[in-house]
């Protein structure tokens, strides 16, 4: 008994002792500090002119990358100075059918569209006319923590500071 105790240790010293660390490895590539979550807003108007459809390009400096999400959020209301943010898609209901706003998206740029049964050459200007958006680019790995419908709980979970307004 008395050996076996007496081999135990030595034992974990031997094991303990064959771990040896290398030299470190080369520094990686410079990458960017923080998360790349991007949010912008655009000003869109809807009408027969532009078959109900407005096309807003990405800007420049903004990566979306095929991991990305990408939620659209529209503007409902302002209460006691605090503005209303909906997630898209938003179907309102009339007494004569339903209005749907909608977005699809490229890499490179999102399409809000009006949808629905309603008839859109009908409808009042405060439907169609200076709808305010904006567009969140999530990165996949952070929207698995927060619900990503919440436009508040986006803005705070990502910290993003600097919303970009593009008209």
């Amino acid at each position: 008994m008395k050996k076996i105790l007496f081999l135990i240790p030595v034992i974990l010293l031997f094991f303990n002792g064959c771990t040896t660390v290398g030299p470190p490895g080369p520094p990686g590539p410079p990458g960017q500090d923080g998360l790349l979550a991007q949010i912008f807003e655009a000003n869109v108007t809807f009408s027969r002119q532009n078959n109900f459809e407005a096309l807003v390009e990405f800007p420049k400096n903004i990566n979306v990358y095929d991991t990305d999400i990408v939620m659209a959020y529209i503007l409902t209301g302002v209460d006691s100075g605090v503005d209303i943010w909906e997630p898209l898609p938003q179907t309102l209901f009339f007494d004569d059918g339903t209005l749907l706003y909608g977005f699809n998206h490229t890499y490179a740029d999102i399409v809000f569209f009006l949808d629905g049964t309603v008839n859109l050459l009908t409808l009042d200007p405060s439907f169609t006319d200076d709808i305010v958006f904006r567009i969140a680019i999530i990165p996949a790995d952070f929207a698995k923590d927060f619900d990503i419908s919440n436009y508040n709980e986006v803005v705070k979970n990502l910290q993003v500071e600097n919303i970009v307004k593009l008209n």
